[in-house]
């Protein structure tokens, strides 16, 4: 789906891509401060944040906007953001809201990005990933997390959310926009462990296996609301 030309705008008007951000971090801080949010299986993270253990946490574009109050931990995130205008919003305010920002597109290209991500993990921080954007197909894993984590030998965390109010906007992710006084819940998935030594065959295994977990938590995230599940785009994402 094409960026949309307001988006496009934005993206290249600082004045107004400072204002945007900070409106949008406000709208987030409000839809926070003014409902009951729970975090459930945090003792997942807790235990391999103590024990000094570097992981990649995963959740789908679509659930991005809420992720920073699922992290509240010391170290930080670092959340890889595409360079694409809407990319760069969502990196502000990522940014505003705590986050550090990896640029998927930044100088140097996608292997400088890699460079980052292996350097970050090595020395013992994390990494938050969409493994189905920057541009789809929605609710479908790439393989470059499960690449990363072969890479760097640590294990993925799969994350989702939900909200008892909301909205959906008709973009390709189906971007969820919780409403202010909602309910809201996050949930922490099992981690999924890669070998250094996995074949081609297994690592496709496990790209499914984060594919199917990640699904799975959003369904239950939203069952636990009554809320619709958006389906998974028609096909599957290889890239």
């Amino acid at each position: 789906m094409a960026t949309p030309v307001f988006i496009k705008a934005l993206s290249r008007n600082g004045i107004l891509r400072s204002l945007t951000c900070f409106l949008g971090c406000l709208y987030i801080r409000l839809i926070h401060a003014s409902g009951h949010w729970e975090i459930k299986n945090q003792a997942i993270p807790d235990k391999l944040i103590n024990e000094g253990k570097s992981f990649i946490t995963c959740f789908w574009h679509g659930r991005l906007l809420m992720m920073s109050f699922a992290w509240p931990y010391d170290p930080h995130l670092c959340m890889l953001i595409s360079t694409h205008p809407d990319g760069q919003l969502i990196a502000k305010i990522t940014e505003r809201l705590g986050f550090k920002v990896l640029e998927s597109e930044a100088k140097g290209g996608g292997s400088a990005a890699l460079r980052s991500m292996v350097r970050i993990l090595k020395r013992g921080g994390y990494i938050g990933i969409t493994p189905d954007g920057p541009r789809g197909p929605r609710m479908r894993s790439s393989n470059g997390a499960i690449a990363l984590a072969k890479l760097c030998g640590v294990p993925i965390l799969p994350l989702s959310y939900s909200s008892s109010r909301w909205r959906i906007i008709k973009s390709w992710d189906h971007f969820i926009l919780p409403l202010p006084f909602s309910k809201g819940v996050f949930i922490w998935g099992e981690p999924i462990e890669i070998s250094q030594q996995s074949t081609p065959a297994e690592l496709e295994a496990e790209r499914k296996e984060l594919e199917k977990q990640l699904n799975r938590l959003t369904k239950n995230a939203d069952d636990f609301f009554g809320q619709p599940t958006p389906e998974p785009a028609n096909g599957e994402n290889t890239q």
